[in-house]
């Protein structure tokens, strides 16, 4: 499968960002992309730098304005298409949700994000409701991809739950970067960090993963931080956790990345961990903390 991925820095307009994506996911059509993936968001800036009740008004329900400009992109191109959407599902409850479209442009689904950030600077929990999906791949013309956004990266579980329900490809949208005031040490060791927990959920699960992240600076409205520089660094890692492309830290990219999706069976005959699972032995699992 040809799989563009499309990283880029965005403005304050949200009209001038979709029509740098357009343009963007046109030239990834053209250079042979058949399944497309943005970034977490990417309609604006990340505005969860701060808590402002003037933001919901960026929300947009599910099917709406946004899903139709989409929807006619993945038509008008032939791709399948993975976007990152602020909804509306009524007022009080917003979700970040990712929506996928079939080469015929009808919506094959959607995804709520599950765990939900708040820490400095990332005040998700002022704006997201939980999502309550689940954990459902999406079936496509392309195969079933499980589709997760940016803190959900970090948890195991998600992958695994995706992989168990007949995932052939993970794929996280995201919006992750620095703080000024991190040493370099810091800032290394999280983006290490990030890249080797993602290339641990293709290699637990024997399935290819892509990773989308914006690039660029965007400031900090309340002044409290110095804002974020987003690290860019999109990247696929095959199903032995093997990288296939690493983008730069600071540059917009569209970038195609052929993968084996057939690779996936041979790596899971070798290393057969669903096969060896203990699954008798991880009911601690569905505990917060097993203190008792």
């Amino acid at each position: 499968m040809k799989i563009g991925i499309v990283q880029q820095s965005n403005t304050v307009s949200v009209e001038h960002n979709k029509l740098k994506l357009a343009e963007n996911i046109r030239t990834a059509a053209k250079l042979g992309a058949q399944l497309v993936v943005l970034q977490e968001l990417h309609n604006s800036l990340y505005f969860c730098q701060t808590e402002d009740t003037e933001i919901f008004n960026l929300a947009e329900p599910i099917p709406g304005p946004s899903t139709a400009f989409y929807s006619d992109l993945a038509k008008e191109n032939n791709i399948v298409l993975v976007t990152s959407l602020f909804e509306r599902r009524t007022a009080g409850i917003y979700h970040n949700t990712a929506v996928v479209f079939d080469i015929d442009g009808s919506m094959a689904g959607k995804y709520r994000k599950m765990h939900i950030p708040d820490d400095p600077a990332y005040y998700e929990k002022f704006y997201f409701t939980p999502g309550d999906l689940g954990f459902e791949p999406i079936n496509t013309s392309l195969g079933r991809l499980g589709v997760l956004v940016c803190w959900d990266q970090w948890y195991p579980e998600a992958a695994r739950a995706m992989a168990l329900k007949g995932a052939e490809i993970l794929i996280y949208p995201t919006a992750i970067g620095w703080e000024s005031t991190d040493t370099e040490a810091e800032k290394e060791r999280q983006q290490t960090a990030w890249i080797t927990v993602q290339r641990g959920h293709a290699v637990a699960n024997g399935l290819p993963v892509v990773a989308v992240n914006r690039t660029g600076y965007e400031p900090d409205p309340s002044g409290q931080t110095n804002g974020i520089q987003f690290w860019g660094t999109s990247f696929v890692a095959g199903p032995q956790g093997e990288l296939l492309y690493k983008a730069p830290a600071d540059k917009d990219v569209i970038e195609i990345i052929d993968v084996d999706m057939k690779r996936s069976e041979d790596v899971r005959r070798i290393w057969p961990f669903f096969r060896d699972r203990r699954i008798d032995a991880f009911n601690d699992l569905l505990k917060r903390f097993a203190d008792d």
